[in-house]
């Protein structure tokens, strides 16, 4: 599972619609593209479900080639070798949008831990701690992973932080590209062993 609270900053690429859902509740549906900067090579763009609930009316959605500035729930999911976001809307900006695009805000994950934790310190001595995890999700008849890269200041690992192990972590989200290879990151500021509820 991986869950992020954002503000997305971008511009609206398909006109969106009011739908029902399969229980007949309204919602608000468009498509947002958001450009990542590249810390090597050529920037991406990416597309971005938004749904909101309830109807909208046409005087306040936003329009196709608008800038909007959206704050709300994102999922991120891995579809064959591409992720896919969706944000659950709580409210947007339209008017007085900065014109640069941005994203930013906390991850919530739930996962197990790669082979890779390293324990290493910065230039001043002080410890840090960096490893990676993957959410999986069954599709189909098969499993979709989505990794993302872990970064903890201040800290060394934890007796129970081991290859396979499920863990519950939170920090500030990181998407970031290089080479075209678009990856997921997290600066942790809370991190626990992930123990399943008794049935």
């Amino acid at each position: 599972m991986i869950k992020c609270n954002v503000a997305v900053r971008g511009t609206v690429s398909e006109e969106g619609r009011n739908r029902n859902n399969y229980e007949g509740k309204p919602f608000y549906t468009f498509a947002l593209d958001l450009v990542i900067p590249a810390d090597n090579g050529i920037n991406k763009t990416v597309k971005v479900n938004v749904i909101k609930d309830g109807f909208v009316p046409l005087f306040d959605a936003p329009t196709k080639g608008s800038r909007v500035e959206i704050s709300g729930a994102m999922l991120i999911r891995r579809r064959n070798d591409e992720f896919v976001f969706q944000i659950q809307a709580d409210d947007w900006k339209l008017d007085g949008v900065a014109a640069d695009d941005a994203v930013s805000g906390t991850m919530e994950f739930r996962g197990k831990v790669g082979k890779r934790i390293e324990e290493r310190s910065d230039k001043r001595g002080k410890p840090y701690l960096r490893f990676s995890a993957f959410s999986a999700e069954k599709v189909n008849d098969s499993f979709e992973y989505t990794w993302v890269n872990f970064l903890q200041f201040d800290a060394a690992a934890p007796d129970w932080l081991k290859t396979g192990v499920r863990i519950e972590a939170e920090g500030t989200l990181d998407i970031n590209l290089y080479n075209d290879v678009l990856g997921l990151g997290c600066r942790v500021s809370s991190l626990k062993e992930y123990v399943a509820p008794n049935p």
